[in-house]
C-alpha cells in the first residue's frame, strides 16, 4: 500500500524511529544526552519546540511543534547528525535507522495530551520501571523529579500548563484500552490540506463499507479499508457481529 504524504505543515506532530532491524540507538547515557543536544540545535535552526520525548533502546518517541513547513528538514538534522555520532562512536558503518521517521500530525487537544500520556508510559509499558518519574530519558521524568530540562522543551505544555503535584496526576495512568484504540484510530485518520491548512477527512460510515450478501474475502478486505480509514477494531466487531480477536487476525494478514 502506498505511503500517505508527509505532512510538514506547522503544528503538533508526533515522531517515532527505530534503529534498523529494531537495533539500539542509545547504548549509554552519553549517547541520549548527545541526541538531546543534537535534538535542541536542530529546533533551534528550525524554530521549533520539544513538548515531549522519550528515548528508549532502540527507537525514541518525540513530540514537537514546528512553527514552518520544515518537519522533514529539522527531522533530516535530527537523524543525520546523530546517525554519524552514533556510528563513529561505536564504531560501525552502514545505516543506522530502521528507514524514514513516521509522523503523525495531531488536530486535536484530546489526541495531543493522550499522545502525551502514551509516551510517557512507554518505559512503563516495557517493563523497565513503574513509575514516570523513575525513568531518567523522558521529559516528564525530569520535570517531575526537579531537574532542569533541555533548552528546547522550556516552552513544553508540560511545564506552561502544570504544576508538578498536577502533571504527577496527569500521568499517574497509564491509558485505556478504548483510549489506546481511539489513540490508533487518530493515527489512521485521513487528512487533507487546504489553503495550507490541515483538516481531517470525516470518516465514512461503517454501513458503506459493508454490503449485504457480500463474501468473506471481500468483507475482509472491506474490514481492513474499514480500520485503515479511523474506525476501531471494536466498532467493526460490533457492527458485524464479530469478536474483536476475529477483526484484529483478519486485519494482520493485510498488514503481513
Amino acid at each position: 500500500m502506498a505511503r500517505r504524504p508527509r505532512i510538514d505543515l506547522p503544528g503538533y506532530h508526533h515522531i517515532v524511529n527505530r534503529g534498523v532491524n529494531r537495533s539500539d540507538i542509545f547504548v549509554d547515557d552519553e549517547d541520549r544526552e548527545v541526541f538531546v543536544r543534537i535534538m535542541c540545535k536542530a529546533s533551534r535552526i528550525y524554530d521549533a519546540t520539544v513538548h515531549d520525548y522519550c528515548l528508549m533502546d532502540n527507537h525514541y518517541h518525540l513530540l514537537l511543534e514546528n512553527r514552518q513547513e520544515n518537519l522533514s528538514l529539522l527531522m533530516r538534522q535530527i537523524n543525520a547528525n546523530y546517525a554519524i555520532y552514533f556510528n563513529k562512536k561505536h564504531h560501525r558503518t552502514g545505516h543506522l535507522w530502521q528507514g524514514r521517521f513516521s509522523s503523525w500530525y495531531i488536530l486535536e487537544d484530546d489526541y495531543l495530551y493522550r499522545t502525551i500520556r502514551y509516551i510517557e508510559h512507554h518505559p512503563i509499558e516495557a517493563g523497565i520501571v513503574s513509575q514516570v518519574r523513575e525513568y531518567d530519558h523522558t521529559l516528564a521524568g525530569r520535570i517531575l523529579r526537579g531537574e532542569s530540562v533541555p533548552e528546547c522543551a522550556e516552552d513544553s505544555l508540560l511545564l506552561r500548563r502544570y504544576d508538578i503535584a498536577t502533571l504527577a496526576d496527569f500521568l499517574s495512568e497509564p491509558l485505556t484500552q478504548d483510549e489506546v484504540s481511539e489513540l490508533e484510530s487518530k493515527r489512521r485518520q485521513q487528512i487533507t490540506i487546504e489553503e495550507r491548512q490541515a483538516k481531517p477527512i470525516e470518516k465514512k460510515p461503517l454501513e458503506s463499507y459493508f454490503g449485504p450478501g457480500m463474501e468473506r474475502p471481500r468483507r475482509n478486505q472491506a474490514i481492513y479499508e474499514a480500520y485503515r480509514d479511523g474506525h476501531t477494531q471494536k466498532s467493526i466487531a460490533e457492527h458485524l457481529g464479530l469478536t474483536d480477536a476475529a477483526v484484529n487476525i483478519i486485519i494482520k494478514k493485510f498488514r503481513i
